[in-house]
């Protein structure tokens, strides 16, 4: 499994950003999808997952702000982040469970200035 995960940047407090992560190596629709993050000092929390059905869970931080999407044919999934806060400031990982085994990407840095 390879996830390669983009789009990360600043923009000031109330501003959007999109993620996108591409996957390959995997037979992409069949696997549930997932984004999470890591902000300083804290431990990696889930953010938003997306089943291969396309059945959407988010936490309760980003319910109405954060949008997951995938594409079946593009092999992708993504991220739409709007309203975003100083506390949104986190390195994202997109991650698939994989033969029992979670699998990240390599993390976009997203910083949210105040």
């Amino acid at each position: 499994v390879q996830l390669q995960a983009s789009g990360g940047g600043e923009v000031q407090a109330g501003g959007s950003l999109r993620l996108s992560c591409s996957a390959s190596r995997i037979m992409f629709r069949a696997y549930d999808m997932a984004w999470y993050r890591q902000a300083p000092g804290k431990e990696r929390e889930l953010v938003a997952s997306i089943t291969s059905s396309g059945v959407t869970t988010y936490a309760n931080p980003v319910k109405g702000r954060f949008i997951i999407s995938r594409d079946n044919f593009g092999d992708a999934v993504y991220l739409e982040m709007h309203s975003l806060r100083p506390e949104d400031t986190a390195v994202y990982y997109c991650s698939t469970l994989d033969r029992g085994q979670r699998r990240w990407g390599q993390g976009t840095l997203v910083t949210v200035s105040s």
